[in-house]
């Protein structure tokens, strides 16, 4: 298989594998030039001229020493979240005479602890091959396309196969967050539905030039101005705004948009509308009916704002749109509400 080097529409869905929500690089056959932990990094690898570690060239990535026997090198991951792969990069920036040739993935749902028993490089059971070998590059993505019988399937695992050794920047595993929805409904307790580990996605956005639009669902406070959605400055009529599509459909009972560290270029107001449209993409949404949830309202510098008696819907709210006035930025954006029976 070839990986693909243009920007496949997978990647608009969701990194499982990513440390911000959780993914983390268990265990690897061999980490002496570069730490495994860097796969999983969220921000693009970066290159650092001149810089060296005592076993050798700083490197931002996975790097194994150069093979000398038999057999491949290898990377366990445990994904964030469970979910379906549709997709991976792997991205081998600024590894050019370092890189492996060739890659395969491997993958595994499991909810118990994953030993070295099962993390080696053997084939077969317990682990599934996802990808087949396939050709790398250096110095760039190589996307593949997860497809056949392993693109329904949930994986809680993966693990990174290169041949016969190199390094490799970041793995990026796009695909749906699967959540057990019966669990949570049962509770009758309100979550946030917008939240990308319970399969929230910010499906598209009016601009997003200084910051990327999916950074607003992430867990957790922004750490600085870069953490969040922030669009340019706006030079003609209109109002910018994202659209999210909720982990599931809900009641909701209160709206949270944070403008941490957006002090000088924080919007001026937002407002808030949702339609009932489970599972629609950009294109259906565009002829279904919107209704207001939060009339626009007028927004602080630097604040978390709160909104529960000023909703204006009681019905079900599969997706929201968060309109704001008239551009600016948004860390964080929290959409709770009570899910709707599984």
């Amino acid at each position: 298989m070839g990986a693909d080097h243009s920007i496949p529409t997978f990647t608009a869905m969701a990194d499982l594998a990513s440390a911000r929500v959780g993914g983390r690089a268990i265990t690897a056959s061999d980490d002496f030039f570069a730490p495994k932990s860097n796969l999983v990094k969220p921000e693009p690898a970066v290159f650092a001229p001149g810089r060296f570690t005592p076993n050798g060239k700083w490197m931002d990535g996975w790097e194994s020493r150069r093979r000398r026997t038999p057999g491949h090198d290898w990377c366990v991951i445990r994904l964030g979240m469970r979910g379906r792969v549709r997709g991976v990069d792997v991205d081998t920036s600024y590894f050019t005479g370092n890189h492996p040739s060739h890659c395969s993935l491997d993958a595994l749902d499991t909810t118990r602890a994953v030993t070295r028993v099962v993390t080696g490089a053997e084939e077969g059971t317990p682990w599934t091959e996802i990808l087949p070998r396939s050709a790398l590059r250096g110095d760039t993505h190589n996307y593949f396309v997860i497809d056949g019988e392993a693109e329904g399937r949930s994986w809680t695992h993966l693990r990174l196969n290169i041949y016969p050794d190199g390094g490799v920047a970041r793995l990026r595993a796009y695909g749906d967050a699967v959540v057990d929805w019966s669990r949570i409904t049962r509770r009758r307790q309100a979550v946030d539905l917008a939240d990308i580990r319970l399969g929230g996605l910010v499906l598209g956005a009016s601009d997003m030039h200084f910051g990327a639009k999916d950074n607003m669902i992430m867990p957790g406070r922004a750490v600085n101005m870069g953490d969040g959605w922030e669009t340019r400055r706006r030079r003609g009529p209109g109002y910018d705004w994202a659209i999210i599509r909720l982990g599931t459909s809900g009641m909701l009972t209160k709206i949270e948009i944070d403008t941490n560290h957006f002090k000088g270029n924080y919007p001026d107001s937002a407002s808030v509308e949702g339609c009932f449209a489970p599972g629609a993409a950009i294109p259906a949404l565009g002829s279904v009916d919107w209704f207001e949830i939060l009339p626009q309202t007028k927004l602080k510098p630097h604040h978390r704002h709160f909104f529960a008696r000023q909703i204006r819907s009681d019905g079900l709210v599969s997706h929201v749109r968060l309109n704001i006035f008239p551009d600016g930025g948004v860390s964080r954006f929290r959409v709770h509400g009570i899910p709707a029976p599984a």
